[in-house]
């Protein structure tokens, strides 16, 4: 039985009414169809779906089956108004009564069990029900918000990502054509096995995306399973985003392999360069090695030193292992010649370093000497400036000092005294006239001669490459620093020269 209308309606409300209803159905009917026309319905409608997407649509397709036929019940429902109305131009009480029977009460009978909710449960299923024109829209609106919900989610998804996955999977063939080219292959090769496993997950994507959209959407809100709208919901506007993550991942791993390849094309252009400086720095280090090899026989025969550093052999394994980076070049296996390369690289850099540092322990003696022997010359030309180079003492400790300089072997701790006394022997005596000249800072030569600094060194200096000598642990014959080497030691075993 129908529900009352309630109290009648005035004229007035009744063609307010109709015209309200009026205008809700044509815009109804232009919803239904542009959503009819709607590419993402005509994109489900032939599409084999599944996952998701088959599970939703397999409910919501029937909403416009179903939209259809509740507008033609709304339709004839209005229509049979519209009909009353035209009866009379000033209708009245009975006609008024069943025109707000009709526009208000429940006179629409729609079919029952329709998918538009659930049963109660226990309720008996119901074949028909009656509901007032209101509650029909109402009902049009909650279906037909859930069916575009659906319909332009996937369309959404169908739009964005298939030219997504196109361009990524053409990029992904450029790489593996380039991977091929540099010998990079699945299974003999991590990158190689990284495209194989792009190529797989790019090619379900692209598969997910056909037959399951919905599952590459996002809503924002919990979607109307049951052709309602939430509360503060937008009917028939789809709110979410499309879930691009895994594409994300995708392209960002596709980069990182793409990258590493390229480094590898520009190891296969610049591998012969490299390998030559390999060689290069090689070829250095032997140069220097043998340089000191040279240098510590001429230290062993000028130097009295009973300890001289051995200078090490070439390193014959780093040159196995450039035969090995050659054979690699030869053979186009790029991704094992990279890593070989760099480390040949930086073993090479080491090998030059440890040679020039072999090279410089073994000439410290001789550049302790060339040191002495120039502080001697030095001194020497401050004696001239002092007026002292003819005293007997001076030109005798000279001469000693010299001798142990130019002689060979030389004996550094001795050569070291004998500069350090020939230093001392250019002071004068307290209360002489130029007493001080020499001393550091003093008056006489430490202004405008520029031999200031090499006085104020040269008083310290016997003990400053004695110490020197102590620490750099040169071994030497002779004299102790500092003593007066006697004549059987200033004589026996020395050669003038060198």
């Amino acid at each position: 039985m129908a529900a009352s209308a309630g109290p009648a309606l005035s004229r007035e409300e009744v063609d307010r009414a109709l015209a309200r209803l009026g205008a809700e159905r044509d815009a109804v009917e232009s919803a239904l169809l542009s959503l009819q026309d709607h590419p993402g319905l005509r994109l489900l409608d032939g599409a084999g779906l599944t996952g998701r997407t088959q599970e939703r649509w397999s409910v919501v397709g029937q909403g416009l089956p179903l939209l259809w036929a509740l507008f033609d019940r709304y339709s004839e429902a209005l229509a049979s108004a519209r009909a009353v109305r035209a009866r009379k131009a000033r209708p009245g009480g009975p006609e008024l009564a069943e025109l707000s029977e009709l526009l208000t009460g429940d006179a629409v009978t729609v079919p029952g069990g329709a998918p538009d909710g659930p049963q109660r449960l226990g309720a008996p299923a119901r074949l028909v029900e009656r509901v007032s024109l209101d509650e029909l829209m109402e009902r049009m609106n909650s279906w037909y918000a859930t069916v575009l919900e659906v319909v332009s989610a996937a369309d959404a998804v169908w739009t964005a990502l298939p030219a997504r996955i196109d361009l990524l999977i053409a990029e992904l063939r450029r790489v593996q054509t380039l991977a091929a080219s540099l010998g990079v292959r699945s299974g003999t090769h991590p990158l190689g096995d990284d495209l194989e496993a792009l190529d797989a997950d790019l090619e379900g994507l692209r598969t997910e995306v056909r037959t399951d959209p919905l599952a590459l959407w996002r809503p924002a809100r919990v979607p109307a399973q049951r052709g309602t709208v939430p509360d503060g919901g937008a009917p028939g506007l789809p709110s979410g985003v499309v879930d691009t993550e895994r594409f994300d991942r995708a392209g960002r791993a596709l980069d990182g392999v793409r990258q590493e390849l390229e480094n590898l094309l520009r190891l296969r252009d610049d591998a012969e360069e490299r390998l030559q400086g390999v060689g290069d720095l090689l070829q250095r280090a032997d140069a220097t090695l043998a340089e000191a090899r040279r240098a510590r026989g001429e230290v062993l025969a000028k130097i009295a030193a009973t300890e001289v550093p051995a200078v090490p052999g070439p390193a014959s394994a780093l040159r196995e292992r450039i035969v090995l980076a050659l054979d690699l070049r030869q053979n186009g296996q790029w991704y094992r010649l990279a890593p070989l390369l760099d480390a040949l690289e930086d073993a090479a850099a080491k090998e030059l370093a440890r040679a020039r540092q072999s090279l410089t322990e073994v000439t410290q003696p001789l550049a302790v000497r060339a040191e002495l022997r120039g502080r001697l010359d030095a001194y020497k030309a401050m004696a001239a400036r002092l007026r002292v180079s003819e005293d007997p003492v001076v030109l005798e400790r000279y001469e000693k000092a010299r001798w142990l300089l130019w002689s060979a072997p030389c004996d550094l701790r001795a050569a070291a005294g004998a500069v350090a006394r020939f230093q001392q022997a250019l002071r004068p005596a307290p209360g002489e006239p130029g007493a001080g000249a020499a001393e550091p800072g003093g008056s006489g030569y430490g202004g405008g001669t520029g031999y200031g600094g090499a006085g104020s060194s040269a008083a310290g200096y016997g003990g400053a490459v004695q110490d020197r000598i102590e620490r750099d642990g040169i071994g030497l014959g002779g004299a102790a620093a500092g003593g007066e080497p006697t004549d059987g030691q200033a004589v026996d075993g020395r050669v003038q020269g060198g």
